[in-house]
């Protein structure tokens, strides 16, 4: 092997290494997005568990315009909260971008999964297809959470992705009780909100 193949050869590992610690260094952006996710539809969980424990007087038919509702006010925000959000410092980092590209196929995912269910569940006439939502969507995230922990390496967000799979196994186990809107919702605040908050308070004004 030539001198020059050698140069190369180290030039692409030392271009590597730099990708590397670059995904790894750089601060996650969209906390405020993950923040807006959680409180936004924990609320819709909790208003449907108001409705369907008797709680609140209203038909247990409306829960089913709770979660469009919640779905239309947080497109509202993710909407604005994205305003700019490419050209933020740090936004093109290998870390930023490969979260972001996860977070942004599980919102489709969950959007496409929640047309089937509604659609499962009209023609079969039944309630039962909608009871595998909130655990597939805890497990889901800990997909998201999986891949953003993988470009940190950091600990606490490894934890959060093992917390929204116990967080899927219990809400599927407490699925037939009204209560399992409830529990999702603080599965929600504590997995979503609260991590996306965190990240908030991580990301500096100056970065990469």
């Amino acid at each position: 092997m030539t001198d020059d193949k050698i140069q190369t050869l180290k030039d692409d590992i030392a271009f590597m290494r730099a990708l590397a610690q670059e995904g790894s260094s750089a601060p996650l952006l969209g906390g405020s997005i993950l923040v807006a996710a959680g409180v936004t539809f924990a609320v819709a969980g909790v208003v449907h568990w108001s409705v369907m424990s008797g709680l609140v007087n209203l038909p247990k038919a409306t829960v089913g315009l709770v979660w469009p509702a919640a779905l239309f006010v947080f497109l509202g925000l993710l909407l604005w909260l994205r305003r700019g959000g490419n050209s933020r410092p740090g936004a093109q980092s290998p870390g930023n971008r490969a979260a972001s590209t996860a977070w942004a196929s599980m919102g489709w995912t969950i959007f496409v999964i929640a047309l089937a269910i509604a659609i499962l569940a009209w023609r079969t006439q039944s309630y039962i297809p909608a009871l595998i939502f909130p655990p597939l969507i805890l497990g889901l995230y800990g997909m998201g959470w999986s891949v953003a922990a993988a470009m940190t390496g950091k600990r606490w967000i490894w934890m959060t992705a093992i917390g929204s799979y116990a967080g899927a196994l219990l809400v599927a186990w407490l699925s037939v009780d009204p209560i399992v809107y409830l529990v999702y919702s603080v599965a929600l605040l504590l997995l979503m909100a609260l991590p996306g908050f965190i990240l908030m308070r991580q990301e500096p004004s100056d970065t990469i």
